[in-house]
């Protein structure tokens, strides 16, 4: 994958991903919200879903794994918390 991620980079530049992220993000939303109308069917969410995690994965690669995984651990711990609480 990161081989995708350079080469997105290079074609498009680093712009241009953070606004696709956004639009990938909007699309989910609506679609989201579509969904729970009954106007889309799953598969739509799905491909929105899939959207999003491209972005998220190119994301993730441009901010840094590992940073990134450190602050997934935290907001696991963060979350398991919440949940004990109740």
């Amino acid at each position: 994958m990161e081989k995708l991620y350079q080469k997105t980079l290079k074609k498009w530049g680093e712009d241009a991903q953070y606004d696709q992220a956004v639009e990938e993000c909007a699309e989910l939303i609506a679609a989201l919200k579509h969904y729970r109308r009954g106007k889309i069917d799953q598969q739509a969410v799905i491909d929105e879903l899939a959207d999003v995690t491209l972005m998220i994965g190119q994301l993730t690669w441009m901010f840094g794994p590992r940073d990134v995984e450190e602050a997934i651990q935290k907001k696991r711990k963060k979350l398991d918390q919440l949940l004990q609480e109740s």
